[in-house]
């Protein structure tokens, strides 16, 4: 493949069917799609909306929509300053190894200089050799002595039932 210019930028809500594919692929690469339960609508109302929940970037190579990461603000006491967190972060197969990932995790640090944050935060899976090498090789730090933590639908249901 040629080495063409790539655009990452914010997307909006015409951008909706495109996002719900690359949503579906990266279901599918982390093999579990059958958690996907995004809609278009859903979407709309929380990420294109007047106050969206989370934001958007996405990859392009000659207006073909080839990658995406999102992200939304968090707040680190330790530090009293925002952050960001980094939800997902997934580029098609063929056009890995671009420097595409890269231009999204730059996008992201102008993103948090501009909050005036203090760091980027995410999750990689652990038998993500590629990720965590791409990660470490950005400057990421693994931090090993904490557990991803998490109360789903039916457990919050549970502890606010009356």
């Amino acid at each position: 493949m040629n080495h063409k210019q790539f655009l990452i930028r914010d997307a909006n809500s015409s951008d909706i069917s495109t996002f719900m594919e690359l949503i579906r692929l990266k279901a599918e690469f982390d093999g579990c799609l059958d958690f996907l339960e995004a809609t278009p609508k859903k979407l709309e109302d929380t990420l294109f909306c007047e106050n969206p929940l989370a934001f958007v970037l996405l990859a392009e190579i000659d207006g073909n929509p080839i990658g995406f990461a999102t992200y939304h603000r968090i707040y680190s006491t330790f530090l009293a300053q925002p952050g960001i967190w980094l939800d997902d972060l997934y580029i098609k197969a063929e056009y890995r190894r671009l420097g595409i990932g890269e231009a999204l995790i730059k996008r992201l640090c102008q993103i948090t200089q501009k909050i005036e944050g203090g760091r980027i935060d995410w999750i990689v899976a652990v038998n993500n050799t590629p990720a965590i090498q791409f990660y470490e090789k950005m400057g990421a730090k693994i931090i090993q002595k904490s557990r991803f933590c998490r109360l789903d639908r039916e457990e919050i249901k549970q502890k606010t039932a009356p």
